[in-house]
């Protein structure tokens, strides 16, 4: 007969418990003292008990281990409380962007036509020459309409942040859209993981357990380098932004060490277009502050924010 034994638990990956587990054989000695309890073991017996049990000890060795999902706990949020909250959010979301607006101070037709969510290099500039002309008698309301708008655009993943980074260059202090655009990223990046979290974390354990667990395992395995990952992500263009944001809580990232990654990761980018900014009115797209230089810069940083994981693993492996 056969019994399962647990190795190791671990709850870090925010989705089901995975469990390593390895097959074990009773030992004929431990059989040997459960069955011959109250009744007298000879010597020979014992010598052949004790040759069975390093046979057996040896076959242990070869045990396969193996990974079991165990299930959510029943203090998951169910699929119809988790779709009722994200609807609850983007309504929430949806209205404070109404207040924005109403805040605004009255606009001619004109005004109102170019206020809105640009879609091209063209439309950035109407609306930069708008907020512009507003931005000294309501500087207040620009700044925070800015900062919601951005935010929103970031939390449900909706294109256009781009060019919003751009006009804060030619809107407001290098340091102050500096400082607003890595804020507005970091932090509707983060509602955007809060919203994964709720959502897209029960569907892909539910749908993809096996990889899921591998993912988590992954995690884990580099959890004291986890802000250095996503500095290094958030800086190259290896994986979108919006894909960062939702899979991150799917695979155990922690939401502070996102957060403070988001916002730092994202300076080194938006630095360029919000520098770009500065002369919005002779940019032709959004690809012409990309230039050798700008790669350049980016790859430098990239390489920065990476240095520690290397640098440990060289001393780990020189001291090992």
């Amino acid at each position: 007969t056969s019994t399962r034994e647990n190795m190791e638990t671990s709850d870090r990956s925010g989705g089901p418990l995975t469990r390593l587990k390895t097959n074990r054989r009773t030992s004929p000695l431990e059989s040997a003292a459960s069955s011959g309890s109250g009744e007298h073991i000879n010597r020979d017996d014992v010598d052949e008990i004790v040759e069975d049990e390093s046979e057996a000890l040896s076959d242990n060795d070869n045990a396969v281990n193996e990974i079991e999902i165990i299930p959510h706990s029943n203090h998951e949020l169910g699929t119809k409380t988790a779709i009722l909250l994200l609807l609850f959010i983007f309504c929430s979301s949806a209205l404070a962007m109404f207040l924005v607006w109403k805040t605004f101070p009255a606009m001619d037709a004109e005004d109102e036509k170019d206020l809105k969510f640009p879609k091209d290099i063209e439309d950035a500039k109407k609306l930069g020459n708008v907020l512009s002309r507003y931005k000294e008698q309501y500087y207040g309301q620009v700044l925070a309409g800015f900062i919601c708008v951005y935010t929103f655009l970031q939390t449900f993943a909706i294109p256009g942040s781009i060019f919003l980074s751009i006009i804060s260059g030619f809107l407001f202090p290098f340091p102050v859209a500096l400082f607003s655009v890595c804020f507005c990223s970091a932090t509707g990046a983060s509602f955007c993981y809060l919203l994964s979290y709720l959502v897209g974390r029960r569907l892909v354990w539910h749908c993809l357990p096996d990889r899921a667990a591998q993912w988590s395992a992954k995690v884990d395995n580099h959890r004291s380098n986890l802000l250095s990952y996503i500095l290094f992500l958030r800086i190259t263009p290896f994986l979108p932004n919006w894909f960062i944001n939702i899979v991150s809580p799917v695979i155990g990232v922690p939401l502070f060490p996102f957060w403070v990654g988001s916002f730092f990761g994202v300076a080194p980018p938006s630095f360029i277009f919000i520098q770009a900014g500065t002369t919005l009115q002779q940019l032709t797209s959004t690809m012409d502050p990309i230039t050798v230089e700008t790669v350049l810069l980016l790859v430098v940083f990239a390489l920065l924010s990476i240095l520690p994981v290397i640098m440990k693993n060289k001393l780990k492996t020189k001291f090992e």
